[in-house]
């Protein structure tokens, strides 16, 4: 085996510090553009991941991410490490082998944990997102919705699939915005900047004030979706004048 032996009082002590075969073949897939995270979430359920402990920590690393290197600062708490997203958001970074550990930090010091634990710890510390081998081959931003699903031991259901707004999550954000004052139709597409895109036609000849008065009012009532919070990962709003 590459790398260091799991402690031995580990409760994963027979453990080899490999990855998980369908882990394992869910990144590859992921690598070649084959596969999706929805078959990496389905994977990682149930099993054990490798979270860092650092004795000594720095101010800013890189993640890669679709090929890109991004620079990210660093958080700590009890001395497992937080990384900052490309998109802002903190992420707790998980390993799927020991090999890929060494990769990223030759430094740091695995400690073994079921997927599900290591996903509550990071709802509870308020980390959004999971990255899962930050060093690479293959780097996943496992998005928020799924982490909830794996801490809740759950089936994740993603809200955008093949290119296409789940029916559902398209319908509860219809029924939310729909009846918003100003609003003439709504729709959900697959977003650009966001993973869901809310596409609201108004009324024509909204002045600044009544625009931003009625997106307010759109916004409000999009949080008030329990379906949207639990299933989609961010939006972003589209507003045009009705033609």
């Amino acid at each position: 085996m590459t790398g260091r032996e799991l402690p031995p009082s580990s409760p994963f002590a027979g453990d080899d510090g490999t990855a998980d075969p369908a882990v394992a073949a869910a990144l590859a897939a992921l690598g070649t553009g084959a596969g999706t995270i929805a078959d990496l979430v389905d994977a990682l359920a149930g099993t054990r991941v490798l979270v860092p402990v650092l004795a000594e920590l720095e101010v800013e690393d890189t993640v890669v991410h679709d090929g890109h290197a991004h620079t990210v600062d660093k958080e700590a708490s009890a001395g497992i490490v937080a990384l900052r997203a490309p998109d802002g958001r903190t992420a707790l970074p998980v390993f799927t082998s020991v090999a890929t550990m060494a990769a990223w930090r030759p430094d740091a010091r695995p400690v073994p944990s079921d997927v599900a634990r290591a996903a509550l710890s990071a709802v509870t510390e308020g980390w959004e997102v999971l990255v899962v081998d930050p060093g690479g081959p293959t780097t996943v931003l496992v998005p928020r919705p799924a982490v909830w699903a794996l801490a809740q031991q759950e089936p994740w259901r993603p809200a955008v699939t093949a290119g296409v707004v789940d029916p559902e999550v398209r319908a509860a954000i219809a029924a939310a915005v729909t009846p918003v004052s100003g609003v003439v139709t709504v729709d959900a597409v697959p977003g650009t900047r966001a993973e869901v895109a809310v596409v609201v036609e108004l009324v024509a000849g909204l002045d600044r004030a009544g625009l931003d008065a009625v997106l307010v009012q759109v916004n409000a009532a999009l949080a008030g979706v329990e379906l949207v919070a639990t299933r989609v990962d961010s939006l972003e709003l589209r507003p045009r004048a009705a033609g």
